[in-house]
Formats: C-alpha cells, sequence, structure tokens
C-alpha cells in the first residue's frame, strides 16, 4: 500500500479548496460583503465574468506586443536586401507572428461569444 506524502494530500484538496474559494467570491460580489459574507476585492459576480475581464486585460497588454513584432518584422524585412536567406528567417518571424496575433484575438473573441451565448440561456 503506497503512503500519500503531504504534498500529494494537498495537491488533491486543491479543487475543492478552488471551489470553495470561488463561491465564497462569487457570494461576496453577489451580496456586496453584507450579511457576513466576504468583502471582495474583485469586481466579478461569476466565474464567466472573471475568464472574461482576465482575456480583456491580457488582450490589452497582448496588443501592443503583437505591434511592436509586426514593426519589428518590417524591419526585418527591410533589412534583408533581398537577402534569400534573411527574407526566409523574416517570412517565418511574419507567420509566426500573426498566429500568435490569431490565437490571442481569437480566444478573447471565442470567449466573448460563449459568455454571451452562455448567459443569454441562463438569464
Amino acid at each position: 500500500m503506497k503512503r500519500r506524502t503531504s504534498l500529494q494530500a494537498s495537491l488533491a484538496a486543491l479543487p475543492a479548496l478552488a471551489v470553495l474559494f470561488a463561491a465564497s467570491v462569487a457570494y461576496a460580489a453577489c451580496t456586496n460583503g453584507t450579511a457576513g459574507g466576504l468583502n471582495n476585492p474583485l469586481s466579478f459576480c461569476s466565474i464567466q465574468d472573471f475568464v472574461a475581464g482576465a482575456l480583456k486585460v491580457l488582450v490589452q497588454i497582448a496588443l501592443p506586443i503583437i505591434g511592436f513584432f509586426i514593426v519589428l518584422v518590417g524591419f526585418q524585412f527591410i533589412m534583408a536586401q533581398g537577402n534569400e536567406g534573411k527574407l526566409k528567417d523574416a517570412k517565418k518571424n511574419f507567420l509566426y507572428v500573426i498566429i500568435g496575433s490569431a490565437l490571442v484575438l481569437g480566444a478573447w473573441v471565442l470567449a466573448t461569444l460563449l459568455g454571451a451565448t452562455v448567459s443569454q440561456l441562463v438569464g
């Protein structure tokens, strides 16, 4: 019989603690901390609102970074000056920037659409 270590026991209890924490945060947000509830430092009433807010922050941080890398790839194209190796690297980097920006913006759009659909179905 295998004996569980304290770390394994703690990790096994994490999902239950996360559910309790999420429930207490949602209760506190919806009751504004009244009737013995906790004061919610976040302004989200549900997990969906929290995920939407987190993705919004991610997009706000990622957009300037994406813009910087698009400009950087543009300079790579200019500095290649017809050199096939440098042009190949610039095209590869451009593809990676476009794929990365599509993933970030696509996640935000998908989460927004799913959140709106779920809120219409529930509410």
